[in-house]
């Protein structure tokens, strides 16, 4: 279903970042928040409509048997030139409710994967985010 809906790189940003964040199965406000402000700071909103593309996620995320192939189809469709940028934007989406689930570090993984990103790069990335985190909250370095 969603194969058929998807069919702009915009669309698919918008639709993995909502992945991210619905992952663990808990889609709060604050998280519907950070997809919204990460989808107009990448100026997405000129496009698609969040709300919309919120709706049409909903509609078909139950659906998803294959979880590997669906990241590699909305990967396949942004074709990205920036993949440690936009694993990091997934990263920071999956932890925006603050905890990380295993089903969210499956996902990362899988990620990862597809970007062709390798484990130890995948492990970088994740610690300049957390302690970037803990600088945010401790305001010092």
């Amino acid at each position: 279903m969603y194969n058929t809906y998807i069919d702009t790189a915009d669309k698919a940003v918008c639709h993995l970042f909502l992945h991210c964040c619905f992952r663990d199965g808990n889609f709060t406000e604050a998280e519907i928040d950070k997809v919204s402000e990460k989808f107009v700071a990448l100026g997405l909103q000129k496009d698609i409509n969040f709300k919309d593309e919120l709706v049409q996620y909903r509609s078909y995320k139950d659906t998803v048997a294959d979880e590997r192939q669906y990241i590699q189809d909305l990967i396949s469709q942004i074709n990205p030139t920036n993949e440690l940028a936009l694993f990091s934007y997934c990263l920071e989406l999956s932890l925006s409710d603050n905890t990380l689930v295993f089903g969210e570090e499956e996902l990362l993984k899988t990620i990862g994967t597809v970007l062709q990103i390798d484990a130890p790069e995948q492990e970088i990335i994740r610690k300049v985010f957390l302690q970037r985190q803990v600088v945010a909250a401790n305001k010092f370095f």
